[in-house]
């Protein structure tokens, strides 16, 4: 399944390099694209889904961000 999330506070590749990295570390995430020109909005591909607030957790560990839920 393929879900869209605002990430608040990508500012760089190496923003889009970190978070992106994090989360395809995770085993049920397949595919992570970020657009710095939407400024952060992410689509990832997951095998099953996973919750919002976990995958605040795991972002928060790299940097200041914030994902919302688009769908």
């Amino acid at each position: 399944m393929k879900l869209s999330y605002q990430i608040d506070g990508i500012s760089c590749g190496r923003c889009i390099s970190k978070v992106k990295q994090t989360l395809e570390s995770h085993p049920l995430i397949e595919k992570v694209e970020i657009s710095l020109n939407s400024l952060g909005l992410t689509t990832i591909k997951m095998k099953e889904r996973i919750d919002t607030d976990y995958l605040q957790q795991i972002i928060s560990k790299v940097g200041n961000y914030t994902i919302n839920d688009e769908n």
